[in-house]
């Protein structure tokens, strides 16, 4: 069977394994630990990372904090409701957004945006329809961008966790501990399961640490409906290694620590500062936007053990993986995690695989 093959990367989950809310204490999650040497599967907990992980390991983290991207209001032209998502701003300060209502936008429509407690708090025109449905948006106050959101902004659950319905406590389980450069619409959400003390703790064993930056998108989640894995497009995502980092990686590859890529983003924008190296270097500091599509076969240049957590069926977030950790063993750790009865997707449990 061809590695492009759907099949490869298509599998059947119980409902109930679906995650809607994440463990009490982060640390606590279960992890599985995929060993490619060995072709084994093994099971731990995330708070047995400093067991786990070794002196002159580096784990690199995605420092990217998720935005209140969610929005909802009414149309002032039908008073129908309206749903939105930003996803990016222009440097003109325009907003980009997808947006879904009952009947047909209209250029230069007016939407009346409402707070968490449904009371309006800003009013947005919808200037120009763009492709894949997108619009090129204008909100009328003219604040800023991190003021807007604060105000009109919901945490951008994903559908799958009670029909996208936020409450209070997910502000702070949506975001990492070590989130600290606003952009991303979806949190990397293997990052979610660390905290502050298991951190020191990992630190406590010799391990060193390194920021990436990688702005979550839409496009990361987008299931493939190609019949053939290449025909697939990856939407752009802007990322960021700087130089410190760089330079931090490249030591660690040069004395035989391992880099532990925490999050499938993590692995893109190592991958990416992996092309522009010089000879003799793991990566080089870069920034900017990255479609990079990794999948089977994929020469890992820069990463040497992920962290990840369980991911839809037919995504690039699962191929990606399956790339890293090969088709087969994958398959058989995601039969092993259904059997087990671990927790799926964003709320749920991780893999290691080293």
């Amino acid at each position: 069977m061809p590695e492009s093959d759907p099949l490869l990367f298509d599998y059947d989950l119980p409902r109930e394994l679906i995650a809607q809310e994440p463990l009490a204490n982060r640390a606590d999650a279960r992890l599985m630990v995929v060993d490619r040497e060995s072709q084994s599967l093994s099971h731990w907990y995330v708070r047995d990372l400093p067991e786990l992980l070794r002196a002159g390991d580096r784990l690199v983290l995605n420092d990217t904090k998720v935005l209140h991207a969610t929005l909802a209001g009414t149309r002032l032209k039908t008073g129908g409701a309206w749903q939105g998502l930003f996803l990016s701003a222009e440097p003109s300060g325009d907003w980009r957004i997808v947006c879904k209502t009952r009947g047909t936008l209209e250029p230069f429509e007016k939407v009346a945006l409402v707070d968490r407690e449904n009371r309006e708090a800003e009013q947005l025109w919808l200037l120009e329809k763009l492709s894949e449905g997108q619009w090129l948006a204008r909100p009328e106050s003219g604040r800023p961008l991190d003021e807007v959101l604060a105000r009109v902004g919901r945490v951008p659950l994903p559908h799958y966790i009670r029909d996208g319905k936020m409450v209070d406590d997910d502000v702070a389980r949506y975001q990492t501990v070590f989130a600290r450069k606003p952009g991303a619409v979806a949190a990397p959400t293997a990052g979610l399961h660390f905290t502050q003390p298991l951190l020191r703790q990992i630190e406590g064993v010799g391990v060193e640490f390194a920021p990436v930056t990688l702005h979550v998108g839409l496009g990361t989640f987008r299931p493939i409906k190609a019949d053939a894995v290449e025909n697939h497009t990856m939407h752009a995502e802007w990322g960021e290694l700087l130089p410190a980092a760089a330079e931090g990686i490249n030591r660690t590859k040069s004395q035989g620590g391992r880099v532990v890529a925490v999050g499938t983003t993590a692995v893109r924008t190592l991958e990416t500062a992996a092309q522009h190296a010089a000879e003799g270097q793991a990566v080089a500091p870069w920034s900017g936007d990255t479609s990079l599509f990794i999948r089977p076969p994929h020469e890992f240049r820069a990463v040497d053990a992920l962290m990840t957590n369980f991911h839809f069926p037919r995504t690039t977030l699962l191929l990606l993986v399956q790339a890293f950790g090969g088709v087969d063993l994958v398959r058989a750790a995601y039969r092993e995690a259904i059997k087990e009865r671990y927790r799926f997707y964003s709320y749920g449990d991780a893999m290691l695989i080293v």
